[in-house]
């Protein structure tokens, strides 16, 4: 894991489920995920849009021509588990990760884009389309 990433998650950790720097104000959870070859658990800092009581999440890899290792451990074993924190305390809840299709992805990943202009960005910097994830709770 970088040191980037430790960083931000001790700080999610310490403030609650908050970060600031260039994340400050904006949705972020903690995804635990498994490597699909190696088995290894790992973690990762990601924003994420609130959808009807799950969490979309987005494989964009600031606009890079591949997807993330998280998104492919998710495809591989997409029974996993995130943190999310209102600020006062974390939540560790089990999910179940499901890649949507174009019907449900888009209009998810439009929200996005409006939201946070970013992923615009990502967007314009590669040709794959930007897969989005959904983390649907599960019963755990």
């Amino acid at each position: 894991m970088s040191d980037w990433n430790q960083q931000i998650i001790e700080e999610f950790r310490s403030a609650g489920g908050r970060v600031g720097g260039p994340f400050e104000g904006a949705p972020l959870l903690l995804l635990h995920h498994v490597g699909r070859r190696s088995g290894t658990e790992r973690l990762s800092p990601v924003m994420y849009q609130a959808v009807d009581g799950a969490w979309a999440v987005f494989a964009s890899k600031a606009g890079a021509p591949d997807n993330p290792d998280w998104y492919h451990n998710l495809l591989a074993n997409p029974d996993v588990s995130i943190e999310v924190g209102d600020g006062d305390h974390i939540e560790t809840i089990p999910v179940h990760a499901r890649d949507l299709p174009a019907t449900e992805r888009d209009p998810v990943w439009e929200t996005q884009k409006e939201r946070y202009p970013g992923f615009a960005d990502y967007e314009r910097k590669t040709s794959r389309t930007i897969p989005v994830v959904l983390l649907e709770r599960r019963p755990g």
